[in-house]
């Protein structure tokens, strides 16, 4: 890790391990994008682990490796989006070793710094609360789409993570995994990562 600011700016030693260690530590993270110099930060508090090849819920289950998916085979540590519905972008970070297709969805943050430049762009949002506790408003209210696929967070100055200097203490609750029924008995995982009673997060307790 080195300096960024004030803060600890996450390195590639963070990424680089298991999915499940790298989704429950993003919890309190820093999630810093910047744009025209103006940094939108939230603090993560939601996620969820994909473990391939073995993980019938992940993209790259069976080491499926496709134009989509090809990202999630790079060393941990760059940024794994893709687009839903034909509506939304979801923003994941690669984690665990080359070849070791791993990767954690950030499902909600709490915001920050650059609040009004989040609102103006989810103007319908009811409330502070809602502007960010979804991974496609998250994704909306940061302006992450596709261009970012493949972005290096440990070394790009666009997207990023940090440590804060203090880390809020909250407890951490683990769930199933959301909207992944697909993934047969694979869904009832308990790789869903959150902060109890937090606000923010996309589904309440």
């Amino acid at each position: 890790m080195f300096l960024g600011g004030m803060k600890l700016r996450l390195g590639y030693d963070f990424y680089r391990r298991d999915a499940l260690i790298v989704a429950k530590e993003l919890l309190g993270m820093h999630l810093v994008r910047v744009i025209d110099g103006k940094r939108l930060v939230c603090r993560i508090v939601e996620t969820e682990a994909y473990r391939g090849p073995e993980d019938k819920g992940c993209h790259a289950y069976n080491n499926r490796r496709t134009g989509r998916t090809e990202v999630m085979f790079r060393p941990g540590g760059c940024a794994y989006i893709y687009f839903i519905y034909g509506m939304y972008y979801m923003l994941n970070i690669v984690a665990a070793a080359a070849d070791e297709p791993q990767a954690v969805l950030i499902r909600a943050g709490q915001p920050l710094e650059g609040v009004e430049l989040m609102q103006a762009r989810r103007p319908k949002a009811g409330s502070r609360y809602q502007l960010l506790n979804g991974p496609g408003k998250l994704c909306q209210a940061l302006d992450i789409d596709l261009s970012l696929n493949g972005y290096d967070l440990a070394a790009g100055e666009e997207l990023f993570l940090e440590r804060p200097m203090e880390q809020i203490r909250e407890p951490i609750t683990q769930s199933k995994r959301i909207n992944i029924d697909y993934a047969e008995e694979w869904k009832d995982k308990p790789w869903r990562f959150y902060f109890k009673g937090n606000p923010y997060v996309s589904r309440p307790d």
